[in-house]
């Protein structure tokens, strides 16, 4: 199919099909000698996955970095998809049903707690614990966090700047080759210190520096201690993390 085809197809504009090409995100199989894009099946079904994720709110940078890693599995993909949308489905039906119950309200044709006029926000819960429970099952995450609750305000201190000082020497090397000795000394101080806390498998690891760069907030917090910090994080956890299988 050509670009214009696809983009009536799917009701989204040319030029976004052209960004996703510029980017590297979705690169059509054949571009004519007069300049024509030809979208492939396989390119209409990686469009459908990139969708997918854009309705989760996933960014296109995360997204490519997702669609693009040898090991994405798009069977699984659509599975996760469609969980996390019938999790997004169910909060939007409370919520039209607390519209509902408001409307009556206003009208006084039913009483309304305060309780029930907040049906349906939600903003307590953790989205990297979240996450973090969904890839890496419960007890790392419960380790974790009983560790840190048994700990005073005299030892969050110490732990806080412990963090802070651990990121500022990370800083210091986040322009080295993440494979770079150093960089895996210093990586290496940081796998040390999470597991102070938690246990930490290689596995949780390489997901936690994938985590970095996969929610905006996180990687704001930590290019905080220098612009670049969080990719070189991810890149060189993931290197330790391959060090770790041999």
């Amino acid at each position: 199919m050509k670009v214009k085809e696809v983009a009536d197809l799917v009701c989204i504009s040319v030029r976004t099909l052209h960004h996703y090409d510029e980017i590297g995100l979705l690169t059509p199989d054949e571009v004519t000698e007069a300049g024509y894009r030809i979208y492939s099946e396989e390119n209409l079904e990686n469009l459908q996955q990139i969708l997918f994720f854009r309705e989760l709110g996933f960014p296109l940078k995360r997204i490519k970095e997702i669609i693009h890693d040898p090991s994405f599995n798009k069977t699984e993909a659509l599975e996760l998809h469609k969980s996390m949308l019938m999790k997004k489905q169910e909060q939007l039906n409370q919520l039209i049903d607390t519209i509902d119950k408001t409307l009556l309200n206003m009208k006084g044709e039913r009483q309304m707690s305060d309780k029930e006029k907040f049906a349906g926000f939600d903003f307590s819960s953790n989205p990297y614990e979240a996450e973090a429970r969904e890839r890496w099952g419960n007890k790392a995450v419960d380790d974790a966090n009983t560790k840190l609750n048994e700990k005073s305000q005299k030892e969050m201190r110490q732990f806080q700047e412990a963090f802070n000082e651990t990121f500022r020497s990370l800083a210091e090397v986040r322009h080295e080759d993440p494979t770079a000795a150093i960089s895996q000394e210093r990586i290496h101080e940081w796998y040390v210190l999470l597991n102070s806390f938690g246990n930490y498998s290689k596995k949780a690891f390489k997901g936690l520096g994938e985590m970095y760069i996969a929610d905006e907030r996180f990687t704001k917090n930590i290019d905080q201690f220098g612009e670049g910090l969080a990719v070189f994080m991810r890149d060189a956890m993931a290197v330790y993390a391959e060090g770790l299988k041999k």
